[in-house]
């Protein structure tokens, strides 16, 4: 794929990316900041299952915010191949950028747009199963919760 249609694919990817790593990041920041003065002031501290709940709820947090960050990192990949002209030249890019950083060794072949962005949506899926498991922990938490 060259031209036009491959930039305007690679692109379009990269802003559902962007937009795809920023809106949980920002759900679970505000929930992580205010279920705890919630669940203290509900007592939840004092309940096991609560308490359990809400570690949960902050691993599974930290693990959304770390997997948003790993798509932001990938949305840059992403505009980066989209800046060059062809599939090829914007897989050496990426692949350059990447041996440079030492993230990852300089492969013997370049991989096809399809397998990068079947990579990523694979990331996207364990976010968003992250982002469940921290839904269904703030749930639990406040099923939990005294009242």
């Amino acid at each position: 794929m060259t031209g036009n249609a491959y930039q305007e694919r690679v692109e379009r990817f990269a802003r559902v990316l962007m937009q795809q790593a920023a809106w949980p990041a920002a759900v679970v920041v505000a929930a992580n900041v205010l279920a705890p003065l919630a669940a203290s002031a509900r007592g939840a501290f004092e309940t096991l299952p609560a308490a359990i709940a809400l570690s949960v709820l902050a691993a599974s947090a930290v693990a959304v915010l770390a997997l948003s960050a790993l798509l932001v990192f990938d949305a840059l990949l992403f505009r980066l191949m989209a800046s060059q002209n062809d599939e090829a030249s914007g897989g050496v890019a990426v692949d350059g950028i990447l041996a440079r950083m030492r993230l990852k060794p300089s492969p013997s072949t370049t991989r096809s747009l399809d397998d990068r962005m079947a990579g990523t949506r694979r990331l996207l899926f364990k976010q968003r199963a992250a982002l469940a498991l921290f839904a269904a922990a703030l749930l639990a938490a406040g099923f939990w919760a005294p009242r």
